[in-house]
């Protein structure tokens, strides 16, 4: 490394330094009349410059929408159906691949929160903000009835595996349930102290599985509205219930909270059977695979954990660049799909935990 000079030294320790004339290398003349740009202005062109368009891996983009998106279901009878709802008040259907059709869910007041297909296809059901769930007739493009009851935003809705029963949590502490084909209302069930964030039928279509902001599960008779069994206190969760998944054999219920944990509860008997502790912030997704035999569950902790669960071990874990907010096993496929806060679509494969796909979008 060279000395500094004797010069730069004395300018250290003379703290001020002024220019000579005899250190001007170039004089530019300034227009006085031109107006200078804004700073704000700058900047924005700045940013504007900087943008850098990555690859697109999508095969169809709907434009629809102004806002955020807060709901999409995929129809179980149509791979190229999609419904999508969000924070600009409006809902859609409409395909992959036919970029001249789609057909708005009008009448929405509020942003459209949950939207869920019925098993057959028949119907969709759209929850909002404004406590309505609204069900469509899919083949007509029709309004079939609007569902009425809840005194807050509709949280999540789901349909009865084997009819047209619409199940709905709300912000009003309360479970709903009507019949769409008559447009009547069945059940309300009472007792959560929170938000309803969670919730389904069990896949047999006998019992009805809930959580909520006040860290409980409740199972439900959903014939007689009855609360069966609730689960609170050690050795289950501290904090608010994020998300539920029911094996498909209806025996366990796998819940995650945003203590971190998650819990596999057995249905029957209102027990926690095992408890899955391995993420460090709150677990926003859990989903079973097809045969039952392993789970996977998703984190802002940046981590998907693919579970043995007869053995309550962690098989592998995937790392992602920011949270996990949502995840799907991909069919009865060993391959699971990851939605991310950093906007990326990644595909692994639950055996090995590598990543075999990380589908992005240009913006």
């Amino acid at each position: 490394m060279n000395a500094p000079s004797p010069h730069h030294e004395q300018e250290e320790e003379e703290g001020d330094v002024f220019l000579e004339e005899s250190d001007i290398i170039q004089e530019i003349p300034i227009d006085e009349e031109a107006e200078l740009p804004e700073a704000d202005d700058e900047q924005g062109s700045d940013a504007d410059d900087s943008v850098i368009e990555g690859p697109d891996d999508s095969i169809h983009i709907f434009t629809g929408h102004s806002g955020e998106l807060y709901a999409l279901a995929c129809s179980p009878i149509d791979a190229r159906l999609v419904a999508t709802g969000g924070g600009d008040d409006r809902g859609f259907m409409w395909k992959i691949g036919q970029g001249d059709w789609a057909f708005e869910l009008s009448g929405q007041k509020e942003s459209v929160t949950t939207l869920a297909f019925s098993a057959d296809g028949q119907l969709l059901a759209c929850g909002s903000f404004d406590g309505l769930v609204r069900v469509w007739d899919v083949s007509s493009n029709t309004l079939k009835c609007t569902l009425e009851g809840p005194a807050a935003g509709i949280e999540w809705v789901r349909w009865h595996p084997r009819g047209h029963l619409v199940l709905a949590g709300s912000e009003d502490c309360n479970v709903w349930m009507w019949n769409a084909d008559k447009g009547a209302y069945l059940n309300m069930f009472t007792g959560h102290g929170g938000s309803v964030t969670c919730g389904d039928f069990t896949p047999d279509g006998k019992l009805v599985c809930t959580g909520s902001n006040d860290a409980t599960l409740r199972i439900w008779n959903p014939r007689t509205g009855e609360s069966i069994h609730v689960l609170r206190g050690h050795p289950y969760h501290t904090g608010a219930l994020t998300c539920l998944a029911i094996s498909p054999d209806s025996a366990l219920a796998l819940t995650g909270s945003d203590d971190s944990s998650v819990h596999v509860v057995n249905i029957s008997t209102g027990k926690v059977v095992s408890s899955l502790i391995a993420h460090s912030d709150s677990v926003e997704c859990v989903g079973f695979a097809h045969s039952g035999l392993w789970a996977a569950t998703g984190s802002l902790d940046q981590k998907l954990i693919v579970w043995d669960m007869q053995h309550s071990a962690p098989r592998c874990t995937c790392d992602h660049e920011h949270g996990v907010t949502c995840l799907s096993w991909l069919g009865a496929s060993r391959y699971i799909a990851t939605g991310c806060v950093d906007g990326k679509v990644r595909v692994w494969d639950g055996l090995s935990g590598k990543l075999c796909e990380n589908l992005q979008r240009a913006f």
